[in-house]
C-alpha cells in the first residue's frame, strides 16, 4: 500500500521531503562551491565509467600491495560465492548499509548458510526486524513512525517501551543491543561510497558510527563494491565524497572513513606487522553484474554516474504517493534502468519506466545532472521494440 492510501505513511513522507529540501538548500547556501564541484564530479564519473575494467584491475593490485585481498566478480552469483567462502558457516556478522548487498541479496544468502547477520544502520536494523523492505536508499525506515518502532523494540530487544517513548530512548536501546554484536562479531561487511583505484582506498560516509565499528572491530572486514564506484585518484575520490554527502543532506557528515588495507603497526623496531587493533583480514569484491554492459550504452550509461545521494527520490511526485513501491532495490525512473540491465528484470523495468512521469524534477536535483527522463524514454523504446538494452 502506498502513501496515497496510508495517512501515516503520507505524513511521514511529507515531513521527510520538507526537511530534506530545507536542509539541502541550507547546505548549498553555506557551501556554494559544491554546485561547481558537482559539475567537475560529472566529468570524473564519465571518465571513470569508461575505464571501469582498467580501474578495477588497478584497485585490485593496490589492495593486494596493501596486504588485502581483492576480487572481481562478474555476476551476483560469483560475488555471493566468494563472500560465502570467506565467511563460512555459523558466524556472527555485522553489516553496514549497502545498496550493492541489497542488489544481490547478500544478507539473506548468508543467513541461509547458517550465519547470524545483523544490519547495523538503525533504519536497516528496523527494517530487518520488521521483515520488511527499505523505502528509501538512505533512509530505509522513513515510513516507520516512532510508535511502531517502540512496539517493535519491545518485541525484539526484550525491554518495554511505551508508545510515546522518546526517539533518543529508542536509539539508545538499539545502540546497547548492537554494541554487543560489534565486539563479538566474526566478520564485518560494508560497501563503499567511492574507491580510489590508485591506492585501493575505500571512502565510506556515515553519521551513526556503526560502519566504523563494523569495519574496525571484527577480525575480518569484507567490502562489496559495485565497479561504478571506482574513480582514478584519491583527489577524485575526495571530490566525489564531498558532493555525495552535501547532496545527501549532510552539511558535514559525522564520519568519513578511508580504508586501504588490514590494520597494521610498526611500533616495535619499525617492523610492519599486520593485524593490530583493527581487522587482520581485508577483502574487497568488485562487482560487475551488468555494469560493463550498461557502460556500453551511450544514453543509459548515465545510470552508472549515480552517487546514491537519494535526492531524486524526494523530488519524484510518483515516489511521494507510492514510496518504496515505486521500485524494487533501486527506486524511481533511474531504477527502471537498473532493473533492466543490472537485475535483468524487464517486466519490473517496464512497470517503472511507464509509471515515471518524465517530469525532470529528478534531473534538476541531481548533482551530476543524470537525464533520467531521456533514459526512461529510451528504455520505453527498447522495451516496445523488444530490444535488449545494450
Amino acid at each position: 500500500m502506498g502513501a496515497a492510501h496510508d495517512e501515516r505513511l503520507r505524513l511521514a513522507l511529507s515531513r521527510a521531503i520538507k526537511s530534506f529540501r530545507s536542509n539541502i538548500n541550507d547546505a548549498l547556501k553555506k557551501f556554494p562551491h559544491t554546485i561547481k564541484l558537482a559539475e567537475e564530479v560529472r566529468g570524473i564519473k564519465e571518465k571513470a565509467i569508461g575505464e571501469m575494467e582498467k580501474l578495477s584491475q588497478q584497485a585490485c593490485e593496490a589492495i593486494e600491495a596493501n596486504k588485502g585481498k581483492a576480487y572481481i566478480a562478474g555476476t551476483p552469483e560469483e560475488a555471493l560465492s566468494i563472500i560465502a567462502g570467506l565467511v563460512g558457516r555459523q558466524k556472527l556478522i555485522v553489516k553496514g548499509k549497502s545498496m550493492t548487498s541489497e542488489e544481490i541479496g547478500l544478507r539473506e544468502h548468508l543467513e541461509k548458510q547458517g550465519n547470524e547477520v545483523y544490519e547495523t544502520d538503525l533504519g536497516e536494523f528496523i527494517i530487518q526486524q520488521m521483515a520488511s523492505k527499505p523505502m528509501h536508499i538512505l533512509s530505509p525506515a522513513i515510513h516507520v513512525p516512532r510508535e511502531d518502532v517502540a512496539r517493535l523494540f519491545t518485541k525484539v530487544l526484550g525491554q518495554e517501551f511505551s508508545s510515546d517513548a522518546e526517539i533518543a530512548t529508542l536509539v539508545s536501546a538499539a545502540r546497547d543491543f548492537l554494541r554487543d554484536k560489534f565486539f563479538r562479531a566474526d566478520v564485518g561487511i560494508s560497501g563503499a561510497n567511492v574507491v580510489a583505484a590508485e591506492t585501493g582506498t575505500l571512502f565510506i560516509i556515515e553519521n551513526e558510527g556503526n560502519i566504523r565499528l563494523t569495519t574496525g572491530a571484527p577480525p575480518v572486514h569484507i567490502a562489496l563494491v559495485g565497479m561504478e564506484k571506482l574513480v582514478s585518484t584519491l583527489n577524485d575520490a575526495y571530490k566525489v565524497s564531498e558532493v555525495t554527502w552535501r547532496y545527501a543532506n549532510y552539511t558535514v557528515p559525522s564520519y568519513v572513513s578511508l580504508v586501504s588495507g588490514p590494520s597494521k603497526t610498526g611500533d616495535i623496531e619499525k617492523v610492519t606487522t599486520y593485524g593490530a587493533h583493527g581487522p587482520k583480514e581485508f577483502h574487497v569484491i568488485f562487482l560487475d553484474g551488468g555494469r560493463t554492459e550498461l557502460a556500453k550504452h551511450t544514453l543509459l550509461r548515465q545510470a552508472l554516474y549515480c552517487l546514491r545521494c537519494g535526492g531524486c527520490l524526494y523530488e519524484c511526485p510518483v515516489f511521494a504517493v507510492t514510496a518504496g513501491h515505486f521500485g524494487d532495490k533501486y527506486f524511481t525512473g533511474i531504477g527502471a534502468v537498473w532493473a533492466a540491465i543490472i537485475s535483468k528484470d524487464i517486466e519490473k523495468a517496464a512497470s517503472l519506466a511507464y509509471t515515471c512521469l518524465t517530469c525532470g524534477r529528478c534531473k534538476e536535483r541531481c548533482p551530476v545532472k543524470i537525464d533520467v527522463p531521456e533514459m526512461v524514454i529510451e528504455l520505453r523504446r527498447l522495451i516496445a521494440d523488444d530490444e535488449r538494452p545494450k
